[in-house]
Parts: structure tokens; sequence; C-alpha cells
């Protein structure tokens, strides 16, 4: 399935039923009065939270979701069917804003809210309220009212949802920095990996569970970032919206290339598109990790090790084709994840 994490939709609330007028005519009862009944409210337009889903493809064709409008009220009191509610499933971590009508790019909005547990339910568009009958004026003194209120226009809203991923730890780098090699290492996912830059064009999220009793977190390998992400450079300024829901990011390093750049350069990198796009995830728990260490260039060692101590980073080493140093990696994730859930 294509990954989709952005979409545009229209909302159209149900219009409120009109109000009935009417009168009672039946025989023995002479003093009949009015018995105009209410008209139904209209149904409300609602995102509801999905486990299951994980991107917003089922979305792309369905521009416009459109709740019931509600019932016109009857005789002899009776009061018109409410409108049927709209229910659109959702991924959890969608983030609703609301858009100008006349907007065409849609990039911006009034946010309306986020939905991140499984089953809860946002309001984006409200139904019309039922319109009252003449039977609602009757008054002592006027005893039979010939008004009745028509119902009101539903709520109609253009949205834009935008996912953002919701994973406990995130693995960022420089494009061929071996995150996905990594991920498909530790758990079943099983992202494109080739020996060139830019290979995984979306956002790959894998389950690690070290056996029955251990407790399992999510891990996303996202699109390699390079200088300028943060400003529209490359692929990664599409995806770095889905690194503010990672408790934990690893910044992996390759320690096999020696090129023009040094570890710590590369390392540098990373951190100052995170701290263009959003100044907060440098202060959120990070480590440093070199990868491919079967094939590690001395000097990057050393340049990465060193980078990582003005930090005041943990650092680990690891080769995800011979899996040293994948234990230390998980175990000290594990660590980290059950701590923050003490706290």
């Amino acid at each position: 399935m294509t990954f989709i994490d952005e979409a545009v939709i229209e909302a159209l609330a149900g219009r409120g039923g009109n109000g009935c007028m009417a009168f009672r005519r039946e025989k023995f009862v002479p003093r009949g009065g009015p018995s105009g009944g209410d008209g139904g409210n209209g149904g409300s337009v609602y995102l509801v939270g999905d486990r299951g889903l994980n991107t917003l493809y089922h979305l792309r064709h369905r521009r416009r979701i459109a709740a019931e409008r509600g019932r016109h009220g009857e005789g002899s009191n009776k009061t018109g069917r409410r409108g049927q509610d709209a229910e659109v499933a959702v991924p959890l971590g969608t983030a609703v804003f609301a858009v100008d009508t006349g907007d065409t790019d849609a990039v911006d909005g009034e946010p309306l809210g986020e939905i991140l547990n499984h089953g809860e339910k946002l309001l984006v568009a409200r139904g019309g309220r039922g319109g009252r009958g003449n039977a609602r004026f009757a008054s002592p003194t006027r005893q039979a009212p010939r008004r009745a209120d028509p119902g009101a226009e539903g709520e109609e809203r253009r949205l834009r949802l935008e996912l953002k991923l919701l994973a406990d730890v995130g693995l960022v780098g420089l494009p061929n920095a071996g995150k996905s090699t990594l991920i498909s290492a530790v758990s079943a996912a099983r992202p494109k990996i080739a020996d060139y830059p830019f290979t995984t064009l979306v956002p790959q999220l894998g389950v690690v569970a070290e056996g029955p009793l251990s407790t399992p977190f999510v891990i996303a390998d996202l699109p390699g970032l390079i200088a300028g992400a943060a400003e529209g450079a490359g692929l990664g300024h599409q995806f770095l919206r889905h690194v503010e829901r990672c408790r934990i990011l690893v910044h992996l390093v390759d320690l096999a290339v020696a090129g023009e750049s040094s570890a710590e350069e590369d390392l540098a990198a990373i951190e100052a598109e995170l701290e263009a796009f959003d100044p907060a995830l440098l202060e959120r728990q990070r480590l440093v990790a070199g990868s491919k260490l079967d094939a590690a260039d001395e000097d990057r060692r050393r340049q990465l090790r060193r980078a990582a101590d003005r930090r005041r980073l943990s650092y680990l080493e690891l080769s995800s084709v011979t899996h040293d140093g994948l234990d230390d990696l998980v175990n000290e994730l594990q660590r980290r994840l059950q701590a923050e859930d003490a706290a």
C-alpha cells in the first residue's frame, strides 16, 4: 500500500430537519390545538482513531465526507429522526487543521486537534439543529401559533490531515548511514536496502521484541536527511514531522566512509536540520550510534566518539551485518523507555 501522510478532505455535516406546522383535527377533540413536531438534528462528522491504519491512503480518493440530514418534524407532535453521523477512521497520530475553503494550497490552517488513541473521536463538523414545530410556540395567549422554524445548516469545513507516526525510537542520519539495514536486523520490517542514496522514500516502522517477556517498542526508519532539509532540500523535509512523535532519537553515523566530511560534521549536519525544524528536538533523549563497524575507519571512530563525549551523549558502535553491538543498542533503548515510563 502507498504511504500517504497528508490528505485534504471536505467535511459536510447534515442540515437539521424543518419544524412542522400542524393542528389536531380529530373527532371528539374540540380543542385540538397545535401539534407540529420538531425537526431532527443533522448528523455530525467525526474522525475516529484506528490502530489498524498507518497511512491516509484510504482518503486519497474520498475527498467529500457527508453526514445525513435530519428528518422533518410531523404532526401529532412527532419529532423528526436525527441524521446519522459520519465517522471516518484515521491512523493514530493524525493532526487535523481547518483550512480556508478558497485555499488551494492548504498548507496551514487552524488546528482542531490530534487523534492519539484507538477509538478516540474528534468532532470536525457539527450537524445543524432541527427547527421547532408550532407546538413549541403555544402559550395561554397564543393558542394557535402559525409558526415553525426551518432547520439550521450543518457546518462545512475543509480539513487538512497530517499524519505524524507514533514511534518510540526514531532513526535519523544522512542517506546510506545504515538505517534501513539496522531496522531490518532488529525487527521484522523489510525496507528496501541498496548501495545508493535515498533508498528509503517513505518512513518504515518495525516492532522490536527480544522475547515473550520483554516489552516491545516501535522503531521508525525515517528517510535520510541532508543539509537544508528543513527548508525543503532532498526528501527528508517531507518526513521531519514524524520525528516529533519519537521519544528517543538515535543518530546513526556511517563509520566506514572516509569522505570529504568528518564524522563530527555528519553528526552536526543532522543536528542543524533538527534544530531548524524544531529546537525542542535537541532536548529529547538522544544517543549516537556508529554504524558499519565491520568496515569502520579508525579515524572516523575516534572523531565520532569525541563528538558524542563533547555533547554528553551515549555512544555505541554496531554492525547490522555481523550483528555486533545490536543487543547493546536494544537493551539501552529498552532501559531508557522503561525508565521514562516509570517516571
